[in-house]
């Protein structure tokens, strides 16, 4: 919050570095429930840093570099990345047809 909405603080910088790198580990971390603790933070990690520098190269190469933009972004794909498991969960567990299980009346 402190860099979208410009508020000048000596900790603005750190708790947007640690937002940058948290925000999208932990959406990884969720969706990579299956895999043992050590690997997951591993690939959460790995996967923060190229999220950001992926949303850091698309802004540059579309020449629309912004920390406020940049903030925004990573946060709209660490929600995107964060809801995939739980839409996961309620497709599988409803059924591609819906509640029924894609049974239908005779």
């Amino acid at each position: 919050m402190l860099a979208l909405a410009d508020i000048a603080s000596p900790v603005r910088a750190p708790f947007t570095f640690f937002f940058l790198l948290t925000a999208p580990g932990a959406a990884l971390a969720a969706a990579l429930r299956s895999l043992d603790p050590l690997s997951r933070t591993v690939i959460a990690a790995a996967g923060a840093i190229v999220v950001d520098l992926l949303v850091a190269q698309g802004m540059l190469a579309l020449h629309m570099w912004s920390v406020r933009g940049g903030v925004a972004v990573v946060t709209a794909l660490s929600a995107v990345l964060f809801l995939l498991p739980l839409l996961q969960r309620a497709y599988s567990r409803n059924g591609p047809d819906g509640a029924d299980g894609g049974r239908r009346a005779p």
